[in-house]
């Protein structure tokens, strides 16, 4: 159980977190900041915070565990505004989907107490954002990945796994490294495609009659390609790196095939096709650090 709550940003992902600790009654008292202090004023309201304080510094101070729910861009100026108020009996996590500029953001903006951080990423989450789409199950079964670095403090990885566990989630451990690249793979490529294909349907002179037409198929591809727009970007430029080697391996793969079409070879294709279809079927969500 912890006494206080100090959330900053209580959009859809921060605003889940505390409704899930109170659900699970982990925590007795929230205290949520905002950048835009009608969200924070909407959050008091729906009952996701319990006090909406005017500062970052304000939201942490006295809590004993602190969660930050903002942009990853804006990780490093977050991290700042807070250092005066950490101490070492608190637990300070994230959310953020990209964990090794988060992580070198924190050592830069936390300085002395970054070792009381401990770098998180639950896979979950909405094609909406806003604390009016907060919700208490979120994380009810879906995993959560911690990327502890030689600094942190080993007994707050233990308490982030217990209390993580303690609403629901399922906890995995990975190195920044190894989460970036895999997550470059799975969530941050697939978005960039979403919104590449979603671009280029909508510039097609034709695309609103196209889009008349689309069915289920459209509906699956796409469906990512509604996320929030300045947190993807955050997302992309700070993966960047492995975003685009993953990128370049999509394009490989998808040049093999248009080359089977091109060439009329319908028996490869058809094995190429039928890879892809039996390597997706034998997926299972949950079975690995799938993003929704």
């Amino acid at each position: 159980m912890f006494e206080q709550l100090g959330l900053v940003g209580c959009g859809l992902m921060g605003g889940s977190f505390a409704l899930a600790l109170k659900r699970a009654k982990l925590v007795k008292r929230v205290v949520g900041y905002s950048k835009s202090p009608s969200t924070t004023e909407r959050a008091r309201q729906l009952g996701v915070i319990d006090v909406a304080a005017p500062s970052a510094l304000l939201a942490v101070s006295g809590a004993d565990l602190v969660l930050i729910a903002v942009p990853v861009g804006a990780s490093e100026s977050t991290f700042k505004a807070i250092r005066h108020g950490i101490t070492d009996q608190m637990l300070v996590m994230d959310v953020g989907s990209t964990k090794g500029d988060v992580i070198e953001a924190a050592r830069r903006g936390l300085q002395d107490q970054f070792n009381s951080f401990v770098p998180a990423h639950p896979i979950a989450g909405k094609e909406l954002a806003g604390v009016e789409h907060a919700d208490a199950a979120l994380y009810l079964g879906r995993q959560v990945v911690l990327t502890p670095v030689k600094a942190t403090r080993r007994s707050n990885v233990q308490r982030a796994t217990q209390l993580w566990t303690g609403i629901g989630a399922k906890v995995v451990n990975m190195t920044p490294e190894a989460h970036d690249r895999a997550f470059a793979a799975v969530s941050h490529l697939p978005h960039l495609l979403a919104f590449a294909f979603t671009n280029a349907i909508t510039a097609d002179p034709e695309g609103a009659r196209f889009l008349e037409l689309a069915g289920p198929g459209f509906r699956d591809f796409t469906r990512i390609a509604a996320g929030d727009p300045a947190m993807w970007r955050d997302v992309l430029l700070a993966n960047r790196e492995q975003v685009l080697q993953q990128s370049q391996a999509f394009r490989a793969a998808l040049s093999q095939l248009e080359t089977l079409m091109q060439t009329g070879d319908a028996l490869a294709l058809e094995e190429r096709i039928a890879a892809a279809s039996h390597a997706r079927a034998q997926w299972q969500p949950g079975s690995s650090t799938s993003p929704d």
